[in-house]
């Protein structure tokens, strides 16, 4: 929840108004993460003089108001540090108050933004107010503001640097946070730090930088000397080697030892870095990252248990801008929809050889031994990862014939639920930044089990900290509504059940019909986008003055009802329940008579005659159901009013039987004039507990 972007400019010259739009542009990116109130924070004109600008709503008030400014707009920066935010409320009703950047004082000393929650923060409001402080802000982000000041008006004799400040600050801190500080006794410098919210900071510079990663400081590391190049020994030339003091950064000195123009970013999210630079660092949690004269440092309090990298890799990003841009499409939402025949291909791309029948997941490789030998697989997710996972449950069961578990992570870690060496976990999260879900893996790693990481984003928590994994390489997806990513972390999952089954010959003929299945998926999903006019209509003229909507199905369908109706729900409002056609005489059935709308997904499998039971309890109670079936189907489409999709194999229909759910709710949506991809009260990358 919540996104952060930071820019500075270090002797690369540039106008006020490049850098105020440059961080609008920037939250823009980031506005998936949160939208009901947005804000920044740049140098005023003087070293003693941050302006603050905050507005309520979307990125474009923001816009609105910067622009209105009665400030220079054409006053050049040799350098300059600025910080925005776009915030999803977790603290306060969204109001200019309580938008960040929020500030230590009204002349504004020390300035940050903040994505997370602090738990401990009534703790430290009551010891501030105590002190004389006053807030202005119902936030927990302002107590931490004012107790950057406190600390430092405490300890000015101590003549203390900005990273031992923030460390201080860290310190008093409990809960899950990405900060950026931006001080007036500090000018020109920023301090950046995470502890569970994700962080990274993008470098763009016209010379190549001297290596390609950044070395970690511990404790007071700043003022030991090193050499530039390899070990010290005895042998080493005493002469010859030049002598490089740790206050340096070795990445940014230039060739001839003189400071080289750069810009950095910072961001929650590479999609607000990549149309500056394909150059990024992830910092990782507890990382102290400091900013200023054109150099970047990261700082740690302690070393971690494990030992830990003693430097932070600067990665290429591998999306391209178009990936996160509409093009043609009225909304993210429905261009991710449309962009599933692609996804899919590239999930499978370089891991299923459709010839040979053989799937190879490289980053599983060598924990297969490991994962055949457990006690039981536990899948552990949150909203629609959850639901791929119980997607594909069965198939995990039937070709690997473990014992398969299904926890929502924050149940799990409710319920402090056992866990053994010989368990594998497996966490599936778009973002790779779920709150919950890093939290369950934690608990796992600290109890010994494999822990497998399933996320679309290269550089998260989840891929870093977990043993092993496979990245759902469905591009950046940007509408909150999960679309894309969810039939591709069904496909992720489907082909690591394929891959630990390879070694069973009592399941090869179930597994060639499963990748062939693989195989005909996305000339198949093409086919059901093709009948998107149709549902429209659908939606149009029998939906759309609905106020609820029942979803029914079976064995591998019941994951589709339950994803299809949180769709609905999340972006058209309205309500709709998943309900698991064999338990329909167990209460649901109360609900249906002519008046309620019924959607049934009766897709040919063994569990078909079943469904057919649940038609005839609905239609005995003058039900009028919707019925989601295969072409061909002659006696359904003759008699019910119908959705006709390809047939594939049991396991992969769900692939294509949520198409026209998702594009259901979608023109619900629309046709309620509800904004698709921002829906009320949610945000995309849910970030906190």
């Amino acid at each position: 929840m919540c996104g952060i972007f930071g820019y500075l400019n270090y002797l690369v010259e540039r106008d006020r108004r490049f850098i105020l739009d440059t961080l609008v542009n920037g939250l823009s990116r980031l506005e998936y993460r949160g939208y009901d109130s947005a804000g920044l924070a740049a140098d005023g004109d003087n070293e003693s003089e941050t302006y603050i600008f905050k507005q309520v709503g979307k990125v474009a008030a923001l816009k609105k108001l910067v622009d209105g400014q009665a400030i220079d707009f054409e006053k050049t920066f040799i350098s300059h540090c600025g910080m925005a935010h776009t915030r999803w409320a977790t603290h306060g009703q969204p109001s200019q108050l309580n938008s960040h950047p929020h500030r230590s004082d009204p002349t504004n000393e020390f300035t940050i933004v903040h994505n997370g929650i602090i738990t401990n923060f009534k703790e430290i409001k009551t010891l501030l107010e105590k002190k004389g402080f006053t807030f202005e802000s119902d936030t927990d982000t302002e107590c931490v503001a004012k107790l950057t000041k406190y600390i430092y008006d405490s300890q000015k004799d101590a003549n203390l640097s900005f990273t031992s400040l923030v460390k201080l600050v860290a310190k008093e801190l409990e809960g899950s946070f990405a900060f950026i500080f931006k001080s007036t006794h500090f000018p020109n410098e920023v301090v950046a730090t995470r502890r569970g919210s994700p962080l990274l900071i993008g470098v763009k510079t016209a010379k190549k930088l001297k290596v390609d990663f950044v070395d970690v400081e511990f404790g007071n590391a700043a003022d030991s000397v090193t050499p530039a190049e390899a070990p010290v020994g005895f042998l080493t030339p005493e002469e010859g080697r030049p002598q490089l003091h740790r206050s340096q950064s070795r990445a940014f000195l230039s060739e001839d030892g003189m400071p080289q123009p750069i810009e950095f970013f910072l961001a929650s999210d590479a999609a607000a870095i990549v149309e500056h630079t394909k150059r990024v660092l992830y910092l990782e949690d507890d990382d102290i990252a400091h900013i200023a004269s054109g150099e970047l440092h990261i700082h740690r309090l302690r070393r971690s248990e494990n030992g830990g990298s003693t430097t932070r890799s600067i990665q290429t990003l591998e999306i391209e801008l178009a990936e996160i841009m509409k093009g043609s499409f009225d909304h993210f939402m429905q261009k991710e929809i449309y962009e599933q025949p692609e996804s899919v291909v590239n999930t499978m791309r370089g891991r299923v050889n459709f010839e040979q029948h053989k799937v190879t997941l490289g980053g599983l490789r060598g924990y297969l031994p490991i994962i055949r030998r457990a006690r039981r697989i536990v899948f552990i997710a949150c909203g629609t990862s959850y639901h791929s996972c119980l997607a594909t449950r069965g198939i995990f069961e039937e070709l690997s014939e473990l014992p398969t578990q299904i926890d929502l992570a924050s149940d799990f870690l409710d319920r402090k639920s056992p866990i053994f060496r010989d368990d594998v976990c497996v966490f599936v999260s778009q973002s790779g930044e779920t709150a919950d879900t890093i939290l369950a893996m934690r608990y796992c790693l600290e109890r010994g089990a494999l822990c497998v990481g399933i996320t679309n984003t290269v550089g998260s928590s989840i891929s870093r900290e977990s043993h092993c994994g496979v990245h759902i390489n469905a591009g950046p997806e940007i509408g909150v509504a999960s679309t894309k990513a969810y039939t591709s972390q069904y496909i992720a999952l489907v082909m690591m059940a394929l891959q630990l089954s390879e070694d069973r010959i009592s399941m090869s003929e179930r597994r060639k019909a499963i990748i062939d299945g693989l195989y005909r998926l996305p000339h198949q999903i093409k086919d059901v986008l093709n009948q998107d006019a149709k549902l429209q209509e659908l939606a149009t003229n029998t939906l759309s003055k609905e106020r609820s909507l029942l979803l029914m199905g079976r064995g591998y369908q019941n994951a589709t009802c339950l994803e299809g109706a949180l769709k609905i729900k999340e972006i058209s409002y309205m309500h709709s329940e998943g309900i698991l056609a064999g338990e329909l005489k167990h209460g649901p059935l109360a609900l249906v008579d002519e008046n309620m709308p019924v959607i049934l997904i009766m897709t040919k499998d063994s569990l078909y005659p079943k469904v057919q039971s649940a038609l005839q309890q609905v239609t005995a109670r003058k039900g009028q159901p919707i019925i989601i079936c295969n072409e061909g189907d002659v006696d359904i489409q003759n008699n019910y009013k119908t959705i006709a999709v390809p047939q594939n194999v049991d396991c992969l229909q769900g692939l294509i039987n949520i198409i026209p759910l998702q594009l259901l709710s979608y023109h619900l949506a629309v046709i309620q004039g509800v904004d698709v991809d921002f829906p009320r009260n949610l945000a995309k990358s849910v970030t906190v507990e």
